[in-house]
């Protein structure tokens, strides 16, 4: 499986209307707290979205309503992924995608089957709190070893500057959420990704 190396990150349909059409080719739609009919309209908002511009949804977290409302892609974290059923997951022909911090989760994680795992916070980042300490560009260079031939998402902290280093170490793919959706101008970052990513596209 090939995924775009730029991976954007957001919390509402609103940013994927936003962005998307500037090039993007692959979202995910991270969605914490929501009730069930804000939820699904946001997934279905989303859904049409990327159809239209010919971009790869990834649900977050959601996998009972992704499957209910036809997408094809979901993203877990490790408690998520223990309370799934992977086999529903998998019948209803949901490409998966799981996030690992270390390598308990990277062995549960491959153990899945995943069509691709996340390595993350690779730099210090404000998106959340986290109990990891950055991985650091090593650590990209060692999950690829590992995970091979799954494909490798790294995320936390990444910039521009600092893509380079982060697929020379291995990654497929660059997951951003903060250093666009905090930008002064999200569609100049936006863009600035998608041409900074191009050589590995």
């Amino acid at each position: 499986m090939k995924l775009d190396p730029f991976y954007l990150i957001v919390d509402s349909s609103a940013w994927i209307e936003r962005l998307v059409p500037l090039g993007v080719k692959l979202v995910q739609l991270r969605i914490k707290t929501m009730d069930e009919a804000g939820l699904r309209a946001e997934i279905r908002k989303a859904k049409a979205l990327c159809a239209q511009y010919q971009c790869q949804l990834i649900v977050n977290d959601h996998w009972r309503t992704a499957i209910e409302e036809g997408c094809d892609f979901v993203h877990l974290g490790q408690e998520d992924l223990a309370a799934a059923d992977l086999l529903a997951i998998k019948y209803a022909g949901l490409k998966l995608g799981l996030s690992t911090h270390d390598h308990l989760e990277l062995e549960t994680a491959i153990a899945a089957e995943p069509d691709y795992v996340a390595l993350g916070p690779v730099y210090p980042t404000i998106l959340k709190q986290m109990k990891w300490a950055p991985q650091g560009l090593e650590r990209i260079s060692e999950w690829k070893r590992r995970a091979a031939p799954i494909p490798l998402v790294a995320i936390g902290g990444l910039t521009p500057d600092r893509l380079d280093g982060v697929f020379e170490a291995g990654a497929d793919s660059a997951a951003v959420v903060t250093d666009i959706t905090l930008n002064a101008d999200p569609e100049a970052r936006t863009r600035e990704w998608i041409e900074k990513t191009k050589p590995w596209r």
